[in-house]
């Protein structure tokens, strides 16, 4: 695919966002921003809910490709959920086809599978096509985005690399997340590859660093073009050591979706 030049970037003032905001440039783009919160020293950036059909449809107007972060990243009541993840998603992507997106990269999850049991050392890595076990209704959500997307690939052509994200932070912050961690300059490099790969129809990758302790495998993600640089082993002594390895027996430690499975942190909105 053509590097798209417009991207609108959703979620723009979170986390995630925020670091994408600073690496995608680099990479020849133009970002038109949006979340349901003004950006601070982002002026032009476009203040909607996912609720907002017009807004959401003037947004994406002229984009080439649209990275979706958006939505509540950890878990509320069903109908929270509901309507920023499940609703909103549905309302951008009918956006997207309205006005003629080609391209959507999708925040998917690691908590899409989180009951999915985390591999022990000689296990294989866990493929992408292993069955969806949602930890959460957050979780749960991540599913239906990948089903959205797959009908609208199916139905209407629009292609989508839908991204289950680990944790992208500047650096691991838990034992569980050496095996998880996107470093956020790994995550632009994903991101790149996704937005710039031909044909990808609907695509589901893992997002991750090459990580020593790596649980997934990145074989769909690779073959977009992703060649990931970094890894969060230099962080494990420290961590290892104020937390200690991780504990088959508890559940906590069991799952890929770590604590989510036994009390997983609450959107505070």
């Amino acid at each position: 695919m053509p590097a798209p030049r417009t991207l609108l970037l959703t979620g723009a003032a979170g986390g995630l966002g925020t670091l994408m905001r600073g690496l995608l440039p680099a990479y020849g783009y133009e970002l038109r921003l949006l979340d349901l919160v003004p950006i601070e020293g982002e002026p032009d950036a476009i203040t909607a809910d996912l609720a907002d059909r017009k807004a959401l449809r003037e947004a994406v107007r002229g984009v080439d490709a649209v990275i979706h972060l958006a939505g509540i990243s950890l878990e509320s009541t069903f109908d929270k959920i509901l309507r920023a993840n499940i609703e909103g998603t549905y309302h951008l992507y009918e956006a997207a086809r309205e006005e003629g997106v080609a391209r959507i990269v999708s925040a998917s999850s690691n908590h899409a599978i989180g009951y999915t049991p985390r591999p022990q050392p000689g296990d294989p890595l866990i493929p992408i096509d292993t069955p969806r076990r949602p930890d959460t209704f957050y979780g749960l959500s991540k599913s239906f985005g990948e089903d959205l997307a797959q009908l609208y690939w199916d139905k209407h052509a629009l292609e989508t690399v839908s991204v289950r994200i680990g944790s992208c932070f500047p650096e691991p912050t838990s034992v569980r997340m050496l095996s998880v961690w996107m470093s956020p300059a790994d995550g632009a490099r994903l991101f790149h590859a996704a937005l710039t790969a031909e044909a990808v129809g609907h695509t589901v990758v893992y997002g991750s660093s090459a990580n020593t302790r790596l649980w997934w495998d990145l074989t769909t993600a690779r073959a977009l073009g992703y060649d990931p640089q970094d890894d969060s082993e230099p962080y494990a002594a420290k961590l290892v050591a104020g937390q200690g390895e991780l504990d088959p027996a508890n559940p906590a430690h069991a799952g890929i979706g770590g604590h989510f499975v036994t009390d997983p942190p609450i959107w505070p909105h």
